[in-house]
């Protein structure tokens, strides 16, 4: 089996190693365009050693942002803005990804460390949110969106079009829809969230069709030498955990069918009366199953911290890639330390020659 530095190969890209950077929101762009704070971000991540550096959740449009700060690919300055990043991304030998994604109900909320909750009505900072049906989150998140129309169905699948249309042309290499935790794709297909009683509605294939639509409208303009890839939340931990998952399976392999290259494996975030198991790794064995009955090479995050634990992923069979987070935030040369945990020979050139060869010579390696 392979190990967590063996390369890995999708279509006509190759990660140097099988630590992906997992998107994770930074709150501080301006109108949707990133700027300093994302290029160093990134690029540190990618100086850092690891294999694939995925940029934040990035918005289709104004309205599917999370926050005011969020990152957007809805005109064209905000790609000429990224490409800078790209670029440096790979200079430092590491595959630029984008997550593509439309906040829905959980749009229009204040960032994290200022509340983590709706921006209040009235406020000229907030906006409409959208919604399969015309039902709040709760917890923190209250406010009760609008029901999507047909047309605003259409209107939004169009927008993750130009979306990844702006992400090709700025040279990202990795595209990664986001249909997972509690957003606007994971809201069609969750009975927590949808309602509906159209084609969009009911069943588990009615629920799922707004994902399968928006996927196949992408695959026509990403190319095909490039991996189209999916973070999907495939468990609530609600009480009916067998059913979803099995549903869920079953619409992965319809994302298959449709051009779906690569499954990150997450959770639904659905409802705010979850009760998630969190431990280490705990995502992991349903990421395996629907890596091995979907039939797609595949991913996981949460609670992976350790080089141990990542490496056993790998070899286990598990995923083809790890999606580290908060384990990056907290040292981006976490590869290098993997590395040297696990006895990678020459460890130190996890990381780029000018940093390499200044650990080899002077034995730190």
């Amino acid at each position: 089996m392979p190990t967590l530095f063996d390369p890995f190969t999708l279509k006509g890209v190759t990660l140097r190693n099988r630590i992906a950077a997992s998107p994770m929101c930074q709150y501080m762009a301006v109108e949707g365009i990133p700027n300093d704070w994302h290029h160093v971000h990134l690029a540190s991540l990618a100086r850092g050693g690891a294999g694939l550096v995925i940029a934040e959740a990035t918005a289709v449009s104004p309205e599917g942002r999370i926050t005011p700060g969020c990152t957007g690919l809805w005109s064209d300055g905000q790609a000429e803005a990224f490409a800078p990043i790209v670029r440096s991304i790979e200079a430092a030998g590491a595959v630029p990804g984008i997550q593509l994604g439309h906040a829905g109900r959980k749009a229009s909320a204040n960032r994290p460390w200022e509340g983590d909750d709706h921006i209040p009505q009235g406020d000229p900072r907030g906006w409409e949110t959208l919604s399969p049906s015309a039902i709040a989150f709760g917890g923190g998140l209250p406010k009760t969106p609008r029901a999507m129309t047909q047309e605003d169905i259409v209107r939004v699948r169009e927008d993750f079009v130009a979306a990844a249309k702006r992400a090709r042309e700025a040279d990202f290499r990795w595209l990664v829809l986001h249909f997972a935790h509690g957003y606007l794709a994971q809201s069609f297909f969750s009975v927590h969230a949808n309602q509906r009683d159209d084609t969009y509605g009911g069943s588990a294939e009615n629920r799922g069709r707004f994902l399968v639509e928006t996927l196949a409208a992408v695959r026509e303009v990403w190319p095909e030498d490039r991996p189209l890839t999916a973070r999907f939340g495939v468990i609530e931990f609600d009480g009916r955990d067998e059913e979803t998952l099995a549903e869920s399976i079953e619409l992965v392999r319809r994302f298959k069918a449709h051009g779906l290259d690569f499954i990150d494996v997450s959770m639904g975030f659905s409802t705010p009366t979850a009760n998630i198991p969190w431990a280490p790794g705990f995502i992991a064995p349903f990421a395996e199953r629907v890596r091995r009955e979907a039939g797609l090479p595949g991913s996981t995050s949460w609670n992976i911290t350790n080089a141990s634990q990542a490496d056993h992923l790998i070899r286990e069979g598990k995923v083809d890639v790890v999606m580290i987070g908060k384990a990056l935030l907290a040292d981006p040369h976490w590869p290098y330390a993997a590395a040297r945990t696990l006895g990678v020979n020459r460890a130190s050139w996890v990381l780029p020659a000018p940093y390499a060869h200044w650990l080899e010579r002077y034995r730190t390696a």
